[in-house]
């Protein structure tokens, strides 16, 4: 073979491998685009069923409704909750009823005690500790606020048909109880009704009410919560054509038990 040949031989030999090397990095370069594709995809797909997953389209409407209003008492909002749990039952929260106990609600408007009534309303009180030690409450509105009447929340779907998933057993008290302003106790639909809805007295128009509604106990501090709470702007209940709507948002920022006021 001639000195000529072999260059010639040489150089396409050269340059099949230049073309080779090409086309391998070529490959490389259309597998990696093919690969970053399907995870910028695969990413996209996540962060949509995320943004979606988080979305507050999870929790009822008429919650949502009072999402889009101002909060009362010129307050922040607080975090969007998740939607609420529910139970078969509530657990037994070991409650002394010699013991004093309390439940401070922390709202929009400020804070209120209430002492709970313990030895008296036992299943009632502890289906309420049992909630606010859950978390239930937290992020919860006051759907209901006729003043002179009654302050109602607890209700998650925040229109009176929400619950805990399990009914307490009716602790009526006795005939000639009156519901004076500060009482607390819980809502209901008839006889076995009773779940995580709570109404405080704000007034005289309550004294009339059957005694058909469970205790929990009374205000002992942040009566000026109450008045700040009965001063929200209302509007007509649709349905019933009760002025108790409220037009800005009170929530229930938390529920703490505690031993002393």
């Amino acid at each position: 073979m001639t000195d000529r040949r072999q260059r010639q031989k040489e150089s396409r030999a050269a340059r099949l491998e230049v073309e080779r090397k090409a086309a391998a990095r070529r490959e490389m370069r259309k597998r990696l685009i093919i690969a970053l594709s399907i995870g910028f995809g695969l990413a996209g797909v996540l962060l949509f069923t995320g943004v979606l997953s988080n979305r507050p389209a999870t929790l009822p409407d008429a919650y949502l409704e009072y999402r889009d209003q101002p909060t009362a008492c010129e307050a922040s909002s607080p975090p969007e909750p998740s939607p609420a749990p529910t139970f078969p039952a509530p657990e037994d929260q070991q409650l002394d009823p010699a013991a004093p106990l309390y439940a401070v609600v922390s709202t929009s408007c400020g804070s209120f005690t209430v002492e709970l009534d313990t030895a008296t309303y036992p299943q009632t009180v502890n289906s309420l500790v049992f909630l606010a030690r859950e978390g239930f409450y937290e992020g919860t509105v006051f759907h209901r606020v006729a003043a002179g009447f009654v302050a109602q929340g607890g209700d998650p779907n925040a229109n009176g048909t929400g619950g805990p998933g399990y009914s307490v057993p009716d602790e009526f008290p006795p005939s000639d109880f009156v519901y004076e302003r500060g009482v607390v106790a819980m809502a209901n639909r008839g006889n076995g009704t009773t779940g995580s809805q709570f109404f405080v007295v704000l007034g005289e128009d309550a004294s009339g009410l059957r005694n058909v509604f469970s205790i929990v106990g009374t205000v002992v501090a942040g009566e000026d919560t109450l008045d700040r709470i009965a001063a929200v702007p209302t509007a007509l209940q649709t349905g019933s054509g009760e002025r108790s709507r409220p037009l800005e948002t009170i929530y229930i920022e938390r529920v703490t038990i505690q031993d002393s006021p």
